[in-house]
């Protein structure tokens, strides 16, 4: 007897952002295959379950994707029900697309739940609003980092560099140097408003206040295992 598959999203770390349904998903799984910012007391919300640990971290030893995505099928076709916990919301920048491709191949039926992503809730920790009725009429998420880790080539920078627009990086520690000059060069102010927001929701969260000129410095020295978000543009200058 085939089993199913949840790709259940656990929102940014603090439990109290789950939603019912993921709640009640994971009370009632079998397996939960999880990421690493999935992981605590989250799992804690499964206790029936055998917890697989399979998250994927930068610069750490992480498992390869397709041994992911085989885990899934292979718990599945055994007739039982899995939970693949994703942190955040797992279509955004999650390897959504992959596993998914791998059950359906397999004949395996699944259910997508979305959760809160790290952006919305790294803006209402800070106390600020992702648009603004004049300066702030469009919201962009991208991805700091491709397969490589480097630098995503071909990006619309005159989208990037919209100083009406808000835009969020996703793992962009490592490569916001980069991006910074690009942006510069594009026409965007260097003393443009930007946010750190690090370990969103969790007890070593931090949000600190930078221009773009100035953040794109600091993550040139600074070092910090901790999960990071970056925000630019004309809402992170909102008072707070």
């Amino acid at each position: 007897m085939t089993g199913f598959v949840s790709f259940v999203s656990s929102g940014p770390g603090d439990p109290e952002l789950l939603t019912v349904k993921a709640v009640n998903r994971l009370a009632a799984a079998q397996v939960v295959l999880f990421d690493d910012l999935s992981s605590g007391p989250i799992l804690g919300h499964a206790p029936q379950a055998d917890l697989i640990a399979v998250g994927k971290r930068a610069g750490r030893p992480s498992p390869k994707q397709d041994h992911v995505s085989r885990l899934l099928v292979d718990h599945a076709l055994a007739g039982q029900k899995v939970v693949r916990l994703k942190s955040g919301d797992s279509g955004m920048f999650g390897r959504l697309e992959e596993e998914i491709v791998a059950v359906q191949a397999a004949g395996i039926a699944y259910e997508i739940i979305p959760g809160v992503t790290s952006a919305s809730a790294a803006a209402a920790a800070y106390g600020i609003p992702l648009t603004r009725r004049l300066t702030a009429r469009r919201v962009q998420f991208i991805t700091g980092a491709d397969v490589t880790g480097g630098l995503p080539e071909n990006t619309n920078m005159a989208a990037l560099a919209d100083p009406m627009a808000t835009t969020v990086v996703y793992m962009g520690r490592r490569t916001f140097a980069a991006l910074a000059a690009k942006l510069i060069a594009h026409g965007l102010p260097a003393d443009t408003p930007a946010l750190l927001a690090e370990a969103v929701s969790t007890p070593d969260q931090q949000i600190t206040r930078h221009t773009v000129e100035s953040l794109a410095t600091h993550l040139q020295d600074a070092q910090s295992p901790h999960p990071a978000l970056i925000f630019y543009g004309p809402l992170a200058d909102f008072p707070a």
